[in-house]
């Protein structure tokens, strides 16, 4: 591992040379600070990784020595410096392994009320809140791109993305189902209900990555409404668009023109549709390296 950290550590101060050279080439400056980005968090960490190998090495040399004070300090630091050297190992291994191409990616959150009725809903609220909350002190921005609300301020269903870099790579894992176990405000007599959420997390995805042929969707209009089923505006400025071959909806209504809503929902289904593929080539690699007679 110190070898490929090794070539890792002068890739980088390759790279910081480069960048005093590359004069008034603003693409491949960008180019060249993209990679020493990258590089810098593993870098850092080796650092701290050679330095505390270097520390524990004096300290073992310090365990022969006469002084009794001096062994029980150097005990001491060894027993502090084997755990974190071993938490650091686990943590470059981790940076080492292949990265998604996905992770720098902005992402497409969803969240879905499940068994619980309006509790649910209230679950969902306050999961929405949560990730709000983490992408402000990331400082990403939030931006609602569909919502389904209940009369008490809880989402049957909302949909927003989270615009930053490494958004996709900090939030994917949180794809799945939630579950709290509490006592409801909708709960009169003091039980401890269960509800659950589902989270999806999708990656964004550019039109030329997934092309979706206008004759595979089916787009229909309809007027926006607000909680309790209200109608809000008087034009048709919902969509609702329909991918006929996988049989996915999608629907928006929360921005004021029918073309905004149009391309939010295409928004959604091509990250929808990109990570019904990026499923089918995991499966795939995955039954690709199986012995012969697991396949």
């Amino acid at each position: 591992m110190l070898d490929k950290l090794r070539g890792i550590e002068s890739r980088y101060e390759e790279l910081n040379q480069l960048l005093t050279e590359v004069g008034d080439d603003y693409q491949r400056a960008a180019e060249l600070n993209k990679e020493r980005i990258d590089l810098e968090p593993l870098v850092s960490r080796t650092q701290e990784y050679r330095q505390s190998l270097a520390r524990l090495e004096e300290a073992r040399s310090l365990l022969d020595a006469e002084d009794e004070e001096l062994r029980s300090l150097a005990e001491a630091e060894i027993a502090d410096l084997e755990p974190a050297i071993d938490q650091l190992e686990l943590e470059i291994k981790g940076m080492l392994l292949p990265k998604d191409r996905r992770d720098q990616r902005n992402v497409i959150v969803e969240i879905r009320a499940g068994t619980g009725g309006e509790e649910a809903a209230l679950f969902a609220a306050a999961l929405f809140r949560m990730y709000s909350r983490y992408a402000e002190r990331k400082r990403w921005d939030v931006e609602l791109l569909s919502a389904n609300e209940t009369g008490i301020g809880g989402f049957k269903e909302i949909i927003f993305m989270v615009k930053g870099r490494g958004a996709y790579s900090r939030l994917k894992y949180e794809s799945g189902v939630h579950r709290v176990q509490r006592i409801p405000v909708t709960e009169a007599s003091g039980r401890i209900h269960t509800s659950t959420a589902t989270v999806a997390v999708l990656a964004e995805v550019d039109e030329v990555e997934i092309d979706i042929p206008e004759s595979d969707i089916r787009m229909d209009v309809y007027k926006s409404a607000g909680a309790g089923g209200q109608n809000v505006q008087k034009n048709a400025t919902a969509v609702r668009i329909t991918h006929l071959p996988t049989g996915i909806v999608v629907a928006c209504q929360d921005e004021r023109s029918q073309l905004q809503n149009r391309l939010r929902a295409m928004s959604i289904l091509r990250a929808r549709l990109y990570e019904i593929e990026e499923e089918k080539r995991r499966q795939n690699r995955t039954r690709s390296a199986a012995p012969r007679w697991q396949r």
